[in-house]
């Protein structure tokens, strides 16, 4: 049998020049208010950004303020508008072309990344993507967002370990992609690691 291989991409500033999450909760709750939750957890932002605080509580407390009590079947279809349109105008040419040519090859192309399911299950699925490794919302027992997550946020150490998990105990071969320290971990796993850089891919 042949060995498989894995082709893992960091989405935010890897696949996309630029971050996704605050324009797509603008997309729901208006610029406003995300404006807003951005700047009462200023403090609490600038602390994580200087490695001093828990990004994953910032974000869930964002998120809280957000789209707390909203729908989540309403966010779920904010999604997948929202995430067709980054398939067709945000992926830089560079990602696109990588991704193409990892699944001419036959390899299996995995989207390892903090953003949310609700709109790169729609990204993944017209790029023909098969996996989506992610982070994921809490919905309360009405169909509510809680802004709290479900699971665990899907960066650092986290995204090695998803990972993981889908590779299994087969050998296989490992491209990954990623722009940043909260892809450390999983281009530690990679045969082939590669860092984005400005839209520019790099061994």
């Amino acid at each position: 049998m042949s060995r498989r291989t894995f082709a893992a991409f960091d989405f935010d500033g890897t696949l996309t020049r630029s971050d996704t999450l605050a324009p797509f909760l603008a997309t729901v709750a208006g610029r406003g208010s995300v404006l807003r939750a951005l700047a009462a957890e200023s403090a609490r932002l600038a602390l994580a950004g200087a490695g001093r605080g828990d990004r994953d509580v910032v974000k869930e407390r964002v998120l809280t303020r957000v789209l707390a009590g909203r729908s989540y079947a309403a966010v779920a279809a904010a999604g997948r508008l929202f995430g067709a349109e980054l398939a067709r105008s945000a992926i830089t040419t560079e990602g696109r072309d990588r991704i193409a040519w990892h699944l001419r090859e036959g390899h299996e192309v995995v989207i390892v990344s903090a953003s949310l399911d609700v709109y790169l299950d729609e990204v993944a699925r017209t790029l023909g993507v098969a996996h989506v490794l992610c982070t994921s919302l809490g919905v309360d027992e009405r169909g509510r967002c809680t802004g709290k997550l479900r699971g665990a946020n899907c960066r650092g150490a986290e995204k090695a370990t998803r990972l993981r998990a889908l590779l299994g105990d087969d050998d296989v071969e490992l491209w990954a992609y990623g722009n940043s320290g909260g892809d450390d971990e999983m281009l530690a796993l990679a045969q082939h690691p590669v860092r984005a850089r400005r839209g520019r891919m790099r061994r």
